[in-house]
């Protein structure tokens, strides 16, 4: 047994974590310090850098390993890579942590004879990925869950550039120009294998899990595992931060130094994190990852491929929740607009009752919402809709989310739309548009919508609902895009699917790559 002490005057229950086949006891950790704190100051991993401490350049990159149980199935090892400078360290009690010293001297992990290094290290070496090396380790940790989580579950399908590419969207490098980390991604599995015992881990999981403390004697970090607790404690403690990911909370601890006496997780709740198909509708928990939700997305809707792998770097989906991006209610915000295309319903959950409502009509202003104190967001639901790749003949359903940034992947969007129309017998019989980056809040584009409704699909249509767009919105101008150039790319995204609608799907590839000039 590994302990860690951290001196402070405010007292938390104690953090039990697997690391090296180790069950480790960190005692008294402040309800809001970060997992990369306690991991270099406290436990001296300096191999996990500290870089731009807001989630982005991913040198802070761990590995998370959580035991998972679907109903009817075995418990499965779910690994998963994450930024540890906006994550809070309490979020890991239970879970088994990797840093980039643990790879070669993890004894769960079986490495071939005369190989010491990790595959994901070896390629790295002889792919010459790393200069300056401040990057490397969040790389390596990233390559790590790509090794586990594709090479060593992929059926002898070889890893392509894209899913590369993808898999380390969220690490970035001022060296090496990507192509021989890309090169190491690939040759990875081509190495001799390094195979992780899971079922030995899955086994001291369980084990930890009853070290975990549920004591109610000191409230400074609860992680409640039943909903009814968690709305009890939210009723009781309405002064509480509540956390999901902590991708937008690590940032008011790290950017702002905003302090929290008391902090409610709701990632350990069941109930919010399931996601589920009934009645026509599909249904994702407040708590369900970003990885997870947009994955569900993708099986309803494969053509949101592209836009679920530019919503974010892959370590902030892994740890980011869908319910947290909609309450936190951004107005350049991507998940919103993709949901109000989508007719997405909220349910808010207090001990008083569950209550429902359009998504739009969650927010009241610039990051204000309809929630009362005592109410969380609990799950998203929506109508599945029929839609097909490409609009043809007459009878036609299309679905395009359009996000423009000044930076194709990890970035934020200058402006997001999403464009939902369906025609029968070439009238349009159905549209639903979402915007972001264009108000103080995410947006129903209402007066496109009317415009489009009952008239046939044709280019005039498609125009005045291009004007409805610029006439509707008149959005700010910042370090993103001048408020002309978004007016602009309103009437601009909304020809696109016109085009697109037409067959013309190569201009897909064009408008993704355009550097944004900003005015000031």
């Amino acid at each position: 047994m590994v302990f860690a002490l951290h001196s402070t005057s405010m007292t938390s229950r104690t953090i039990h974590f697997l690391r090296r086949g180790q069950a480790t006891a960190l005692h008294d950790i402040p309800p809001d310090r970060t997992l990369l704190e306690v991991l270099r100051e406290d436990l001296h991993c300096s191999g996990t850098k500290e870089g731009c401490g807001e989630g982005d350049c991913g040198a802070c990159t761990v590995m998370l390993g959580e035991r998972v149980a679907e109903p009817g199935q075995a418990p499965q090892l779910r690994l998963r890579a994450i930024n540890s400078c906006i994550r809070l360290a309490h979020s890991v009690d239970g879970l088994a942590v990797w840093t980039v010293e643990d790879l070669a001297h993890d004894p769960h992990i079986a490495r071939a004879a005369g190989h010491p290094q990790h595959p994901a290290q070896e390629a790295m070496v002889q792919c010459h990925g790393s200069q300056c090396g401040f990057c490397t380790p969040g790389f390596v940790m990233s390559l790590f869950g790509l090794y586990e989580n594709h090479c060593q579950q992929r059926q002898g399908q070889a890893l392509s550039r894209t899913q590369a590419q993808e898999a380390l969207s969220g690490n970035l490098c001022r060296c090496t120009g990507y192509r021989p980390i890309l090169d190491a991604a690939q040759q990875m599995d081509q190495l001799p294998a390094a195979t992780l015992d899971r079922a030995a881990i899955l086994q001291k999981l369980e084990q930890l899990a009853l070290l975990q403390s549920h004591s109610a004697i000191d409230f400074n970090y609860k992680a409640p595992t039943d909903l009814q607790e968690l709305l009890q404690l939210r009723a009781a403690h309405p002064q509480a931060q509540l956390v999901a990911g902590c991708t937008d909370v690590g940032l008011w601890v790290t950017k702002q130094h905003r302090r929290f006496a008391q902090v409610l997780d709701v990632t350990r709740v069941a109930q919010l994190r399931r996601i589920d198909t009934q009645g026509g509708a599909l249904h994702i928990g407040a708590a369900a990852t970003l990885s997870d939700a947009f994955a569900a997305l993708e099986r309803h809707y494969p053509e949101l491929h592209r836009f679920a792998a530019r919503f974010a770097g892959l370590p902030v989906r892994n740890s980011g929740t869908l319910g947290g991006n909609v309450a936190n209610g951004s107005p350049i915000g991507d998940a919103m607009p993709l949901l109000i295309a989508l007719n997405a319903q909220v349910v808010l959950a207090s001990v008083r009752s569950e209550r429902s409502l359009p998504l739009e009509n969650l927010y009241t202003g610039y990051r204000q919402n309809v929630m009362a104190a005592d109410e969380l967001l609990a799950r998203i639901s929506m109508p599945l809709h029929a839609t097909q790749p490409t609009a043809s003949g007459k009878d036609w359903q299309l679905l395009r989310a359009y996000k423009v940034s000044k930076r194709q992947d990890d970035d934020i969007s200058a402006v997001c739309l999403v464009v939902r129309v369906a025609v029968q017998n070439g009238l349009v019989s159905e549209a639903a548009i979402g915007a972001g980056g264009v108000a103080a809040t995410p947006v129903r584009a209402t007066l496109a919508e009317d415009a489009l409704r009952g008239q046939p699909w044709n280019a005039a249509t498609v125009q005045a609902a291009a004007a409805a767009l610029q006439a509707q919105f008149k959005p700010i101008s910042d370090m993103r895009a001048s408020g002309a150039y978004r007016r602009q790319l309103l009437a601009s995204l909304m020809t696109r699917f016109w085009n697109e609608s037409q067959g013309q799907g190569h201009i897909a590839t064009t408008l993704e790559h355009i550097t944004l000039e900003m005015q000031p």
